[in-house]
C-alpha cells in the first residue's frame, strides 16, 4: 500500500461521525444557516450542490403555521434531494409551539429546531427568538414541551446571552440537554450585540469543553472563509460549524472549506460561467417555487453578491434589478457571461 493510500485509510478510521438523534453526519459537518428570506429552496439546492452537510429552512413562526398562514405553510416545503433538513420554529406560546411541533412532524424532515437567537425586533418584543434570553425557565419549559410533542429529533439555536451581563450559555446549555436536545447551535454574540462587533467563540468552547455536554455542539458567526473554518475548528473543539451570511450570494463557500480542510490548498473562486450558472439556476427555480412575479422580485437582493467585484458590473446589475420579465433577465445574463468571458478581469473574491 502507498504511503499516500495508508494516510488516507488512517483519517478515514479516524473520522467521528456526529449523531443527531438517528441522524448520522460526517465528522465536522459544515450546516447552513436558517436566514430569513434566503433559505429557501432554491438557495439551498445550490449550497446542498456545493457540499452542505446539513440544510435549514428559514425560521418559520409558529402562530403562522396553526393559523394556516400560506406563507408559512410553503415554508414546509421540503425535497428530497435537500435531505437531511431540519425545519427551524420560533414562538413563544407553550400550546402555539407544541401544536406547531406536531405540523413540522407532518413535513417529515429529519430535525426540528427551535430559534431562540433572531436579534430582531419585531421577534424579540414578543419573546420570541433571542427575547426569550431574558427568562432562562420559560425557555426550558417550552423547549421541553417541544420535545415531548415530537419523535423528531429537537435542536435549539440560540445566543450567548441577552447582554454581556447575562451570558448563561454553559447553564443553558446544561439545562436544555437534561430535557432531551440532541444537539446545540451557538452564535458567539449576545443579543445586544445583533450581529456587530466580534463574536466570542471562547464560550463555545467552555460549553463543549464542559464534562456533562455529550449533545454536539456546532459554533457560528463570523466564519467567512476556509481558513477562519478551519482556525476556528482546531481553537474551539467544536462538532461543526453553521455558515450564514457568507454563504448568500457565494454557496461555493462550502466546497471551499471542504477542500481545504481535506488538503491544505485554497480551491481558485468560482468561475463566470460558475456564477451565470447558479444565478440563472436560482433565478428559474425562484419563479417556479414562488410565482413569476414574486421569484423575480426575491432574487433581486441576490444579484450584488453573485457578481460583486466584477468591473462595471454596475449598470448590469441595475438592469437586473429593474427588469420584471424573465425572458429579458435570461438574455441579461447571458450577454453579462458573453462579455466577462471575453474580458480580463482581476481575481474574485
Amino acid at each position: 500500500m502507498l504511503k499516500h493510500d495508508l494516510f488516507k485509510l488512517i483519517l478515514h478510521l479516524e473520522m467521528k461521525n456526529i449523531k443527531i438523534g438517528p441522524l448520522v453526519l460526517p465528522e465536522f459537518p459544515i450546516l447552513l444557516a436558517p436566514m430569513e428570506d434566503v433559505s429557501d429552496p432554491p438557495f439551498r439546492a445550490l449550497c446542498k450542490k456545493q457540499g452542505c452537510d446539513l440544510l435549514y429552512t428559514e425560521f418559520i413562526s409558529v402562530e403562522g403555521l396553526i393559523r394556516d398562514a400560506e406563507k408559512s405553510l410553503q415554508k414546509l416545503d421540503i425535497y428530497d434531494e435537500e435531505r437531511p433538513i431540519g425545519v427551524q420554529i420560533f414562538g413563544a406560546e407553550l400550546d402555539s409551539m407544541m401544536k406547531a411541533a406536531e405540523i413540522v412532524e407532518k413535513a417529515n424532515p429529519e430535525i426540528l429546531d427551535i430559534n431562540y437567537g433572531c436579534p430582531v425586533q419585531k421577534v424579540v418584543c414578543k419573546l420570541a427568538g433571542a427575547g426569550i434570553l431574558k427568562d432562562i425557565p420559560k425557555m426550558v419549559k417550552l423547549t421541553e414541551a417541544v420535545v415531548k410533542s415530537t419523535h423528531l429529533p429537537v435542536t435549539v439555536k440560540t445566543r450567548l446571552g441577552w447582554d454581556e451581563n447575562s451570558i448563561f450559555i454553559e447553564d443553558v446549555a446544561e439545562r436544555l440537554q437534561d430535557i432531551g436536545i440532541k444537539a446545540l447551535t451557538i452564535h458567539a454574540r449576545t443579543r445586544a450585540q445583533m450581529y456587530k462587533g466580534h463574536s466570542d467563540w471562547s464560550w463555545i468552547s467552555k460549553v463543549k469543553n464542559n464534562p456533562r455536554i455529550h449533545i454536539p455542539i456546532f459554533g457560528n458567526g463570523d466564519i467567512d472563509s476556509p481558513q477562519k473554518a478551519l482556525e476556528f475548528k482546531n481553537r474551539y473543539d467544536v462538532d461543526g460549524i453553521m455558515i450564514g451570511r457568507a454563504s448568500i450570494g457565494y454557496p461555493w463557500i462550502f466546497r471551499e472549506i471542504k477542500h481545504y480542510f481535506s488538503t491544505g490548498e485554497l480551491l481558485p473562486p468560482p468561475t463566470i460561467q460558475e456564477r451565470m450558472e447558479a444565478t440563472r439556476q436560482h433565478l428559474k427555480q425562484s419563479i417556479i417555487w414562488k410565482g413569476e412575479k414574486l421569484g423575480v422580485l426575491e432574487m433581486r437582493r441576490h444579484y450584488t453578491n453573485y457578481f460583486k467585484a466584477l468591473p462595471g458590473i454596475k449598470e448590469h446589475r441595475a438592469k437586473l434589478v429593474t427588469e420584471s420579465n424573465p425572458e429579458v433577465l435570461f438574455e441579461l445574463l447571458d450577454i453579462m457571461e458573453e462579455e466577462y468571458t471575453n474580458m480580463t478581469i482581476p481575481i474574485l473574491a
